[in-house]
């Protein structure tokens, strides 16, 4: 086995760079909103009028199944990473209402 592919760290070489934050603190409420507002990438802030529109959404009990998949479309969403099951119910959750919504219309 060779040695070129082995990493070796220590806490020491982990710890995280310090950080100044007095230029962060100095910062006032308007400087903040000020540089928000100039952010396109920025999501905007949210008003009154948003929390008068905004409703309260309880998650769905979910249903333990069985079900037979093709191994290739199980491998795929397993390549994605941890929470592989949830995003399979969001690509089903999608489907589900996009096939509700051509019905509406």
């Amino acid at each position: 086995m060779s040695n070129d592919r082995i990493v070796r760290r220590s806490r020491a070489s982990s710890k995280p760079a310090a950080v100044d934050w007095s230029e962060f603190d100095a910062l006032s409420d308007e400087d903040i909103a000020s540089a928000t507002q100039s952010d396109s990438d920025a999501v905007p802030l949210a008003d009154e009028e948003w929390f008068e529109k905004a409703r309260l959404v309880q998650p769905l009990n979910k249903a333990a199944i069985n079900i037979r998949l093709d191994q290739e479309v199980l491998d795929f969403f397993k390549s994605q990473g941890a929470g592989y099951q949830t995003r399979m119910n969001s690509v089903l959750r999608a489907y589900m209402e996009h096939e509700k919504n051509k019905k509406r219309a």
